[in-house]
């Protein structure tokens, strides 16, 4: 009982020792989030690699424009058609840009591929790992693995470009594995299902061979394989400034190794307010196809979206989960390009009506919050890509607890390619921003006097 007292009496002094009047940040100009009071983030820092395009600056503030992406000044937009007109699977690709610059030739890209396919197969002192990580959450033994990679690595702490860069492909390669692996071994030791352990293919995608591994032959569709490659391009940078990437250039900045800064990203993409969006987003889905009895009736959709702004419905969070992004406004490009073949996927599976009602919920979540919002919100809101690459995974047939695994195996692209830049910066300094104390000064109060 002892124990239980002080733990919380603990948790209680919390309430005053953590506590700061939101006035005080106002006061001292902090930039709460790094963003700034026109919601726009706070420059931090210079990069080569991706550009988030949500609004322009002019002499009257940001204006919205239509959302753009960008991967080393290439519009992802225009790198999806081009991949999509040539009919082939593009996110090796699109790797290859990230890491270095430019897009490779046909002879770059065989052997870029080749070395993918080489590394994806896991050392079985790495197996065993994940057996012995055996658990229900993939993102920490994910995180968990990748800390063991770097016993296993014999030159771990060596942060020349050459290393890096071996490292930065070795880590991409075994993502997909290590995913599909630690999937399946939960499967078995959770649920009591037969574990199956398959060895990578040497011959198709890195979409394609997740699938395979997760899933087993002749279980999935070309389609199925094609949109997947799509999310894993669409999620595969996004600028320095998210959540994740913004860790791995902290940590990289004070010269720790590649597997603790990737560590701490996956760390990072974890939270719910970050890699875990999708997922909010299909179980706030699946709950409105139950409690919206007409799919098509524009008055009860709007009517119930605004039961859950006024947090009277659903999880009473008062929040439309998939819509509203910090850079983008009137439009997210992945989105755009997600719902395209979405509704193509719909079409195989015979889910049109689902996609259909997924499509009137997004037009209607936007009117409705602006609506809502009214004078009190300064910039328009748009459907993010996690709006609909949950309904998407649910289609291909993935399960919840690869959602987010998923997106760090797309992003661990993004993550090296920083990792590299931060490291190899001209003039290298630690990043380290400051924080302002506004606690009072305190006498030192001896033993016999405390109360």
């Amino acid at each position: 009982m002892k124990n239980e007292y002080m733990l919380y009496k603990l948790s209680e002094s919390v309430k005053t020792t953590s506590r700061i009047d939101n006035e005080l940040f106002r006061q001292y100009n902090v930039k709460r989030g790094l963003r700034n009071e026109d919601h726009s983030g706070v420059l931090v820092g210079l990069t080569k690699i991706g550009d988030v395009v949500g609004y322009e600056r002019t002499g009257e503030g940001l204006k919205a424009i239509p959302g753009k992406l960008f991967y080393r000044g290439i519009d992802v937009g225009d790198l999806v058609k081009g991949l999509q007109a040539e009919n082939r699977h593009g996110f090796e690709e699109t790797v290859f840009l990230l890491l270095s610059g430019y897009l490779p030739d046909q002879e770059e890209l065989n052997t870029f591929c080749d070395m993918l396919n080489r590394d994806m197969p896991l050392e079985q002192k790495v197996k065993m790992s994940i057996i012995d990580l055996e658990g229900t959450n993939i993102m920490n033994i994910l995180a968990r693995t990748v800390l063991e990679m770097y016993t296993f690595d014999e030159n771990p702490d060596d942060t020349s470009r050459d290393n890096l860069m071996r490292q930065s492909i070795d880590l991409i390669a075994k993502f997909p594995t290590i995913i599909a692996y630690a999937y399946n071994i939960m499967r078995h030791s959770t649920y009591g299902r037969s574990l199956h352990i398959r060895h990578p293919r040497e011959d198709v995608s890195i979409a394609e061979n997740f699938l395979f591994m997760l899933k087993g032959p002749r279980r999935y569709t070309g389609l199925d394989v094609k949109i997947l490659d799509l999310v894993l391009i669409l999620h595969a940078e996004h600028g320095g400034g998210n959540n994740s990437t913004f860790t791995v250039r902290v940590t990289s900045s004070s010269g720790t190794d590649t597997y603790s800064a990737i560590a701490a990203a996956i760390g990072s993409l974890k939270g719910p307010l970050h890699g875990g969006a999708n997922l909010q987003v299909i179980a706030m889905f699946n709950h409105l196809k139950e409690n919206i009895r007409d799919w098509e009736n524009r008055t009860e959709i709007t009517e119930y979206l605004c039961k859950i702004l006024h947090k009277e419905a659903y999880n009473r969070s008062g929040k439309i989960y998939g819509i509203g992004h910090a850079v983008y406004t009137i439009s997210d490009p992945r989105a755009e390009l997600l719902k395209e073949m979405a509704r193509e996927l719909a079409r195989e599976k015979g889910r049109e009506k689902e996609f259909n009602f997924l499509v009137l919920l997004e037009e209607l979540a936007v009117e409705t919050f602006m609506d809502f919002k009214g004078n009190k919100v300064n910039k328009r809101v748009c459907a993010n890509v996690d709006f609909y690459s949950g309904f998407v995974y649910e289609m291909i047939g993935l399960p919840p607890e690869v959602y987010t695994p998923l997106f760090a195996m797309s992003r661990i692209a993004g993550w090296v390619a920083h990792r590299i830049e931060e490291l190899n910066f001209d003039s290298k300094r630690i990043i380290r921003p400051a924080y302002k104390n506004v606690n009072t000064p305190k006498s030192f109060v001896p033993m016999n006097r405390r109360e």
